[in-house]
């Protein structure tokens, strides 16, 4: 699954958290002039909605109780979640996540058991792609509280991102038991979807979307992921109207926009895909937004801007992996193989691929990047060892059967090839043209 993906398993809704426990203690900071980070402005719709100036009267107020009282739990844990939150709005998150690191660390200094503490830090875990550091801190806050089904969300996220799938739904039906919500229809559809059932998939995010609260990011969320699943599935005016309701609820949502520009990107409307690509990324910092728009400036030819963009974007992403803390550093391996593959730098998208998949051996979606890596590099034997990693869940996500498809045409094996093409192309779903070219070409030579 795409990057883009991943975020819906950090939704952030805290209803129901335990009570804070408040501690004196003296925080001793190095430099009090860097303590604090101010909220940054919006950009461009985000900075229209309604709830802005909510989230800016809120954010300066506990700023301020935070400088005053370093010792306040709970006003500290509030700051650092609309840290967390905000920066999934804005995508800002090497400046967020490292406010919200700092003021979760100094919660757990003076209390290191206080669960929505360690919630939050492995959220953050989470989001930084400190997979497997994000379930020890989830197993502590399990330990404190068995009964609280956000806890259990986390261990799901965690354990997907892993390749421990049967964990995964054993701690997602834990999680439906204790409490069925948009969080939890929300990781069913997901790991329904890995394991190749995209109508059980799109019935679970109906459920998610009907769930959350109309116009609230986290269902606005939902609602493109329910989109994404329409056109993975060739349905795409169901797709269309989705992306439509989500930019009604939400006036000027980037990721609504987004989708409109892929629809027009796979009908070969590139002026149009790229009108509303540059709109979307105007809004939001997202890595995916810019690899979207580099592939239509190729589209387009445009190579200057495409070249642009795509130093661009790996200048982004190494400085999220160097900046601040260890604690707080991105791992991007895999986003930044595609990046290379884009590059038509085949060798060091295997190299940051390889990287990856010494922290995440199981995990499909990166064995599908090294597979795919491998296959551009040439490598067909390599690509094959590691593409039958990819396809053990029997995903049927169309870009993993025609990546499939199209490295056993190479490989000679046309039975399979054949039988991977014609499933991902079933239904005639909306697929990035390049591929959907290569996948064709390939199937006629069958």
């Amino acid at each position: 699954m795409h990057k883009k993906f991943t975020y819906i398993l950090l939704l952030l809704f805290f209803g129901g958290m335990t009570s804070f426990i408040v501690i004196r203690y003296h925080l001793r900071l190095k430099d009090n002039e860097v303590a604090f980070y101010p909220l940054q402005e919006r950009k461009g719709s985000a900075a229209l909605l309604p709830e802005w100036a909510t989230t800016k009267t809120n954010g300066d107020k506990l700023i301020r109780i935070v400088r005053e009282t370093p010792t306040d739990i709970k006003s500290t844990l509030a700051l650092a979640a609309l840290y967390i939150q905000e920066a999934r709005v804005t995508g800002n998150y090497t400046y967020y996540d490292g406010a919200a690191t700092k003021y979760i660390g100094d919660v757990l200094t003076m209390d290191p058991r206080n669960f929505q503490a360690l919630v939050l830090k492995a959220i953050l875990q989470l989001s930084q792609h400190h997979f497997s550091d994000a379930l020890e801190t989830a197993s502590q806050a399990q330990k404190i509280n068995p009964y609280n089904a956000y806890v259990y969300g986390i261990m799901v996220d965690g354990n997907v991102e892993m390749g421990n799938y049967p964990a995964a739904v054993e701690y997602s039906d834990k999680m439906m038991s204790i409490r069925p919500d948009i969080r939890s229809y929300a990781r069913v559809s997901y790991l329904r979807e890995i394991h190749g059932d995209n109508p059980g998939a799109i019935e679970a995010m109906k459920m998610a979307v009907e769930a959350g609260g109309y116009g609230d990011e986290g269902t606005e969320w939902s609602r493109i992921q329910l989109a994404r699943l329409y056109e993975n599935t060739g349905e795409i005016r169901s797709a269309e109207m989705q992306y439509d309701i989500a930019l009604n609820e939400r006036p000027g949502y980037g990721y609504a926009i987004a989708g409109l520009g892929h629809i027009a990107m796979a009908s070969k409307n590139y002026v149009k895909a790229i009108r509303y690509y540059e709109s979307a990324d105007s809004t939001l910092n997202d890595i995916a937004l810019k690899e979207q728009l580099a592939e239509l400036y190729s589209l387009t030819s445009q190579p200057g801007k495409a070249k642009y963009m795509i130093n661009a974007i790996i200048e982004q992403l190494n400085l999220g992996a160097k900046e601040g803390q260890a604690s707080v550093n991105h791992h991007a391996d895999k986003e930044l193989a595609y990046v290379y593959l884009l590059k038509n730098e085949p060798a060091k998208a295997i190299e940051h691929a390889m990287k990856e998949y010494s922290r995440r051996p199981d995990n499909i979606d990166v064995n599908e990047a090294v597979a795919w890596a491998y296959y551009k590099n040439g490598d067909i034997q390599n690509a094959l060892s590691f593409l039958s990693t990819a396809l053990r869940t029997n995903c049927r996500n169309p870009v993993l059967l025609l990546r499939a498809g199209i490295i056993y045409a190479k490989a000679g094996d046309r039975v399979k090839s054949a039988n991977f093409l014609k499933q991902g192309l079933q239904n005639n779903p909306n697929l990035d043209p390049l591929l959907k070219k290569e996948a064709i070409e390939a199937l006629k030579m069958q």
